[in-house]
């Protein structure tokens, strides 16, 4: 199992007319967890698409518990708690404030593509192995 911590601040811009973390801003916030958890394998998006696979949200879902604010510390914690699953790699996020509060869960849904093909593959086997190293 993998799982990336990672700390980012509200901005006051990603705020809305409530004072509110943008609902929408999730999205943003999982994708920079999802890069920290891809790092941990040793490599980064820019690696795996220069290995002509590219790799496209298919399915987001988010439950949203709490608010965050501006100027709030939010840690996303992602975890990759399955191997992939034929082309489909799956990834779990839970935001926390600075206190500790659970603000949000969410699951996203990637799936592998071939880059010049424009078409869905299983993981790339160099994927898998450096994947398993942590199963």
């Amino acid at each position: 199992m993998i799982k990336a911590k990672t700390k980012l601040r509200v901005r006051y811009g990603e705020t809305d007319q409530m004072g509110y973390a943008y609902y929408g801003v999730y999205a943003q916030y999982y994708e920079v967890g999802r890069v920290e958890a891809m790092r941990l394998l040793g490599f980064s998006y820019k690696d795996v698409e220069a290995r002509g696979v590219l790799m496209p949200v298919t399915d987001y879902a988010i439950s949203y518990k709490k608010p965050a604010y501006y100027d709030d510390e939010v840690t996303v914690v992602t975890t990759i708690s399955e191997m992939p699953k034929g082309a489909r790699i799956f990834f779990n996020y839970e935001c926390f404030n600075q206190n500790n509060e659970l603000l949000n869960t969410g699951k996203v849904t990637l799936v592998f593509l071939d880059k010049a093909k424009n078409k869905p593959v299983a993981a790339p086997d160099w994927f898998l192995q450096e994947l398993l190293k942590h199963f």
